[in-house]
């Protein structure tokens, strides 16, 4: 399966691991991060 018929998740994952990738951000700090949107984004759902 190729990127483009993948669904929107995976695009977004990769477009998200490029990013933080090529900021070469320590892993640590990307997977805190990550948390923290995480639980925002949870928070927003339980809203709606």
């Amino acid at each position: 399966m190729s990127l483009e018929q993948a669904p929107d998740e995976v695009k977004l994952a990769v477009d998200l691991i490029m990013l933080l990738e090529e900021s070469q951000i320590a892993p640590q700090t990307v997977l805190a991060a990550l948390e923290i949107v995480r639980r925002d984004f949870e928070q927003k759902r339980e809203k709606t």
